[in-house]
């Protein structure tokens, strides 16, 4: 009997509305790591809460290739120099290009001495400069993948329609617009350099800008005391 009481009143307990039960410890969600933030080269979020493997839709180029002498902003002046750059020395437009791309120390003689070298065997042997776009056409792909902007497929696909079956597989799609990326600088190679300098310069501080400046310390001058008369 005492064992049925006993049992009774434990079932009682168990059902009884007004206890309530004891709360179970929340796990707290571990940080996602610094290099897991971003997204990758197709526009996908590596690591963005809800939206994990959702497309993110890529922006158009600031300037369109054709816009040689910029836009009516405050980089007139900037895009002044690009153009001029680009129509007189291009070796220095992309050696700047891609210093300012790397942020990496000796970046610009590394890129724009090879540069110069394939320029000038290319105008001296074929009368053109045919050799110097095949070195320098990696940049664009690297700006475009690096601030997720939309490739030559993906415009015309936008403007026209046209390259709709090329943008469904993702390895089909970055071919595709390496191989634009490659045709855009052999056949518009300094006005493609020319739109990746004016895109730069609208993301990206010089790396010579970024110095941080420098407290000196100047010791107080020498006191000494004088005797009254």
């Amino acid at each position: 009997m005492a064992d049925k009481q006993s049992n009774q009143n434990g079932n009682e307990e168990e059902a009884s509305p007004l206890l309530q039960p004891k709360a179970q410890p929340t796990p707290t969600p571990s940080p996602t790591p610094e290099f897991l933030l971003g997204w990758t080269a197709d526009g996908h979020p590596l690591a963005q809460a809800s939206v994990v493997g959702q497309p993110m839709g890529r922006a158009p180029w600031n300037s369109s290739i054709c816009a040689c002498l910029g836009q009516n902003d405050h980089f007139c002046s900037s895009d002044l120099e690009v153009c001029l750059l680009g129509s007189v020395a291009p070796c220095v437009l992309y050696g700047s290009n891609v210093e300012r791309l790397g942020s990496a120390p000796g970046t610009f003689a590394n890129h724009c001495l090879p540069y110069s070298g394939l320029y000038i065997i290319g105008n001296s042997c074929f009368g053109w400069n045919c050799l110097a776009p095949w070195f320098s056409y990696p940049i664009r792909t690297a700006i475009r993948r690096r601030f997720n902007l939309e490739g030559s497929c993906e415009a015309l696909n936008r403007s026209c329609g046209c390259c709709g079956s090329f943008l469904e597989d993702d390895v089909q799609r970055e071919q595709c617009e390496s191989a634009c990326d490659l045709a855009t600088h052999v056949f518009c190679h300094v006005c493609a350099l020319c739109q990746e300098g004016r895109e730069l310069r609208r993301r990206l501080p010089h790396p010579g800008f970024n110095a941080q400046p420098v407290l000196v310390m100047i010791p107080p001058a020498e006191q000494t005391m004088g005797r009254e008369g």
